[in-house]
């Protein structure tokens, strides 16, 4: 890709429908409705505003800036949804067509938004009692273009300690030789 700035954001989406992914799979059977608080989003009015913030970054991309807020359906037509407009976004990045918005301004507008959103989903999953499984995501198999659900598996996923554990586990530093 010639624009190191579109490259740039290709490879931003592709991170977030892996973290996306991530924090979607194994979700248990009413998850969607998981309500926290009177006040707080569930994890579908979440997801559907995810997809919301991509079909926004689309026309911010085309030159037509236009917020339109959907009514959320179940979890897995949102999070087909979701998948579906990054596709859509991700397709118009890779296309020559020209960006009607800064690259900076749609990565602090509607896709940092999502990344918020994603970390809200994965406390929610914790608090749900179905914690996502920690992993080294610096390692993760991202590729500009795979925006889909489908993901491939890290090999670096771990299972974090209890809190209990961290805690109480003394500070320790080690010398860059040791």
């Amino acid at each position: 890709m010639k624009d190191p700035a579109r490259a740039f954001l290709r490879h931003t989406l592709a991170t977030i429908a892996y973290r996306a992914a991530k924090v979607e799979r194994f979700a248990p059977a009413g998850f969607g409705n998981f309500q926290l608080g009177k006040a707080a989003r569930t994890p579908v009015e979440i997801v559907a505003h995810m997809a919301d913030l991509f079909d926004w970054a689309l026309t911010m991309a085309k030159g037509n800036a236009k917020w339109v807020q959907s009514k959320p359906k179940s979890w897995r037509a949102e999070t087909a949804r979701f998948h579906a407009s990054l596709l859509e976004f991700d397709r118009y990045l890779a296309s020559d067509a020209p960006l009607g918005a800064s690259a900076e301004e749609l990565f602090q507008g509607p896709i940092s938004d999502a990344l918020t959103h994603i970390g809200q989903i994965a406390i929610l999953r914790r608090q749900d009692d179905s914690p996502v499984r920690s992993e080294v995501y610096a390692r993760a198999d991202i590729e500009p273009g795979r925006v889909g659900a489908e993901q491939k598996k890290n090999p670096y996923e771990f299972d974090s300690p209890p809190a209990s554990e961290t805690a109480e586990a003394p500070a320790t530093r080690h010398s860059p030789a040791s």
